[in-house]
């Protein structure tokens, strides 16, 4: 008998969490092991079940998808990542890429896309939307971005870039560090850069901004 390819299903919102996790374990070789309204909630159910696959929606509470992504690679190494999204700017893509994404997929594309991105990273492939695959170059090294479109938003690094989507979701900067396991010393430091980067000092003002930039929905 076949072995099942074993899932985790994480997305803040419980109506399309749940209906993608009917349609999936309406497949014979697919089984869906657990589901997370966070990315918290996907790390600890990953590393409880050490699932073949997780497949993460980019905008969730607390810590960000990517560095959940990281979190799940480093500590079930076998787990591939799915990424199912409505957003497609490059910094998310590329974001994406850097955490060991096998898989990037648009919330418009068909439950058949869904599942062959599934089975395709439990086999240790890689799979893409087209919309990201016409952004992204496939070589020996890995699947990159083809190109970098400046925003004032490159300036920022990726520690950068998590706490602005943070402060944009309205979290202290206490529960950001908690959310990052970071000192409260160190999120600071984080936010006065990107606020000079920026050269953006109200915190209303950076939300409307990360919004703007779709680094977080409105």
């Amino acid at each position: 008998m076949q072995t099942r390819i074993t899932v985790i299903l994480a997305d803040d919102h419980a109506m399309v969490r749940g209906a993608l996790a009917k349609l999936i374990m309406a497949e014979p070789d697919i089984q869906v092991v657990g589901e997370a309204e966070s990315a918290d909630g996907a790390v600890a159910l990953a590393i409880e079940h050490e699932p073949a696959v997780v497949i993460l929606d980019i905008d969730m509470p607390g810590r960000t998808a990517f560095d959940a992504a990281r979190v799940i690679r480093s500590r079930a190494p076998k787990t591939a990542i799915v990424f199912l999204s409505a957003f497609t700017h490059d910094r998310y893509i590329e974001a994406a890429l850097a955490s060991g994404a096998s898989a990037y997929i648009t919330k418009g594309e068909p439950i058949e896309t869904v599942l062959s991105a599934v089975r395709i990273a439990a086999r240790g492939g890689t799979h893409f939307s087209a919309q990201i695959r016409d952004r992204i170059i496939l070589d020996v090294t890995g699947p990159r971005l083809m190109a970098n479109f400046s925003t004032r938003t490159d300036t920022l690094t990726p520690r950068e870039l998590e706490v602005l989507a943070h402060l944009a979701r309205g979290l202290s900067k206490k529960e950001i560090a908690d959310v990052m396991t970071l000192s409260v010393g160190t999120v600071n430091n984080h936010a006065a850069n990107l606020m000079a980067k920026l050269g953006i000092h109200d915190r209303v003002e950076l939300a409307r901004f990360a919004i703007r930039e779709g680094i977080v929905e409105a």
